[in-house]
């Protein structure tokens, strides 16, 4: 919801103004808010909106109690962020956060001590205004920073030195003499700790001679630390990189003091630096820590032991995901609509492991964006320049659909918002001059098709009929499967309605940038239209049991490569796994996540490959005919 809100950040506009910036509300949190509680109550109808606020209407039902809750939390939170910026007295301090810790956490049982622990240090802010007799208001980075250095130093332990393992912080009178003394995370860039200074601190910001310094703290700490250990001293760093393994120095008093021993001390047929230091593997099922029971390199774990015991024998080959074909699907598979017949040969392996397994490799939802909008990304720049296509051709006026796109949050704000809107305007008025004569004639209401081929059953709906034309138009470069489901149209209504001849158009913008407007004309099949669908039938029946070698774009680059140069198969091949596999510059169609889990480990640009692209792309390529703008 927030992202399709289109929330990028800023409470609302006046947060913005606060901040000396320019106060726009596109892309606030109010602004989404709006949006979302709108959309409940009223549907989206052309890109109308409702006192400058667009509806996102996708929420309906149980949603509305999630939305609800949602709204609640957001406007609890701006309210306590909101009063956090008024400077007040410590008690006053001390009542507001003890507030905003109870409304915005809801602790389980095991917080609850450290819940308390907070509540006391938020209890003693206000007794140092009790006690000082200070009635001053201060702002919020001197109570910040009295709770980070008060909890820093306090921790939420159960005591110093109570048993067992103490686990604390380095600071001054906390060496106490112990038999093992173990500093974690010594490394380079961790200790000696950088001091950073707080904003009124006046007497960091002119330093003189003889003021404490945090550097040379860390550094007797450490002193302080060695000459506590009785019996053990244990240091450990990060001494190589995650990424390359190449190595990575320790924290600088870490290399004094491997340099102070190596001078001081010997060891016989050995660096005494080899005997001290160990270098540990990368993983912790490496071989290397179950090699030498008792030496340097151990480990306790029964699980690493397995796995290390894996890595020396010899594995056999990872199995495909489909190791045999599933069992041939019930009769009622036979009955097919049209629309699924396009979304099987759009992405057969996708449509195997969605409707018969109810596998679903959905794209990780990422973070919502926190930047400024300073261009309108690929996927809104065609949704945008689609809807002002179809809002011309409707004849209504381009300014409405300018305040939907900028209630959306869609465009950058202010003057560069209009100027991309406009822009864009120019782009697909010129495509609209070259579009417009194949739309003259009047459209045909939706056609049913219901059609009886072979065994299976074809049912669905065909819209966009201009006078006995189907014409698809897409302001974008077009794809293979913009090619495949014109195709997969047309000859359902030439088997539909076999004597009338049905013509059909493919527009949109071609392959080479260079040119602004293409068109593809197919002529009709005529009677040979069913016996092409039975066929694509026969492939779709292939597909609900296995994976096929069919995809859109390599099978695409197959044919059209085979029909270019008939006879280079090797060529054609070539294309095919150019296509599949990607390069630097372009994603191949291999990385297509359900792709990636049924081909992982073969190589499906094979003679299946050939035969599946042969069966659809020829017959589609030997009916079309390219009319470039």
């Amino acid at each position: 919801w927030v992202q399709e809100a289109g929330i990028k950040w800023g409470i609302d506009e006046q947060s913005r103004k606060q901040l000396g910036l320019p106060a726009f509300a596109e892309n606030t949190w109010a602004a989404g808010l709006k949006r979302l509680l709108l959309g409940y109550a009223l549907p989206l109808k052309d890109h109308q909106t409702y006192a400058g606020i667009l509806p996102y209407d996708l929420i309906e039902g149980n949603d509305a109690l999630v939305l609800g809750m949602f709204v609640e939390f957001a406007d609890r939170l701006f309210k306590q962020v909101a009063s956090l910026g008024e400077p007040r007295s410590l008690k006053a301090w001390s009542e507001a956060l003890t507030e905003l810790l109870e409304d915005l956490f809801n602790p389980d049982e095991a917080a609850q001590s450290e819940l308390q622990a907070i509540r006391l240090t938020l209890k003693e802010l206000a007794e140092i205004g009790n006690q000082s007799g200070f009635a001053g208001e201060v702002n919020v980075k001197v109570a910040q920073s009295y709770l980070r250095h008060r909890l820093e130093r306090n921790g939420f332990g159960f005591g110093f030195i109570s048993g067992g393992v103490t686990f604390c912080a380095m600071l001054p009178m906390r060496s106490i003499p112990n038999k093992v003394i173990c500093l974690v995370g010594m490394n380079n860039d961790a200790y000696p700790r950088q001091s950073k200074t707080l904003g009124f601190d006046l007497m960091a910001k002119h330093p003189q001679k003889g003021d404490r310094s945090r550097r040379n703290d860390d550094r007797y700490l450490f002193l302080e630390a060695i000459l506590s250990a009785r019996e053990k001293l244990y240091i450990s760093y990060v001494g190589q990189s995650i990424q390359d393994n190449s190595s990575i120095p320790p924290s600088v008093l870490v290399s004094e003091l491997m340099d102070y021993v190596e001078r001081g001390f010997t060891f016989p047929g050995e660096s005494v630096i080899d005997k001290l230091l160990t270098r540990h593997r990368l993983q912790a099922f490496s071989p290397e820590y179950f090699k030498n029971p008792g030496g340097r390199m151990f480990s306790y774990s029964d699980d690493n032991c397995r796995a290390a015991g894996q890595m020396t024998q010899v594995r056999p080959p990872p199995a495909d995901f489909f190791s045999e074909p599933l069992s041939s699907p019930e009769d009622s598979w036979k009955v097919l609509d049209l629309s699924g017949l396009c979304a099987f040969f759009s992405n057969p392996a996708k449509f195997l492991l969605n409707r018969r397994l109810g596998v679903y490799l959905g794209q990780q939802l990422q973070a919502p964006e926190q930047s400024e909008l300073f261009e309108v990304k690929q996927l809104n720049k065609y949704s945008l320049e689609q809807d002002l296509i179809e809002s011309k051709l409707e004849g209504h006026d381009p300014g409405r659909l300018f305040s939907a796109k900028k209630a959306e949050g869609l465009l950058p704000h202010g003057t560069p918002g209009e100027c991309t809107y406009e822009a864009f305007a120019r782009n697909t008025e010129r495509f609209l001059l070259r579009t417009e004569p194949y739309l003259k004639d009047p459209i045909i209401e939706p056609i049913g098709i219901e059609l009886k081929i072979a065994d299976f059953r074809l049912t669905g709906t065909i819209s966009d009929v201009y006078a006995g034309k189907l014409i698809h138009y897409r302001y974008a470069r077009l794809r293979p499967v913009d090619h495949l489901r014109l195709w997969l149209h047309h000859l359902a209504l030439s088997a539909a309605f076999p004597a009338t001849g049905f013509h059909s158009c493919l527009i949109g913008l071609p392959a080479n940038r260079k040119e602004e407007w293409t068109s593809f004309e197919y002529s009709s099949p005529a009677a040979a239209a069913s016996e092409l669908l039975e066929g694509l039938l026969d492939i779709y029946w292939q597909g609900l049991v296995r994976p096929v070698h069919f995809f859109p774009k390599s099978s695409w680059a197959y044919a059209a490569e085979l029909l270019k140069k008939p006879g280079s198969t090797e060529s054609a091949l070539r294309k095919a796994a150019s296509e599949w596999k990607g390069s630097d510059f372009s994603v191949g169609e291999q990385d297509n996540p359900y792709y990636e889990l049924c081909f992982r480990y073969t190589d499906p640009v094979d003679e299946e490959l050939q035969a599946l692209a042969d069966r659809v792309y020829r017959p589609l390529l030997s009916h079309q005919r390219e009319a470039k703008g």
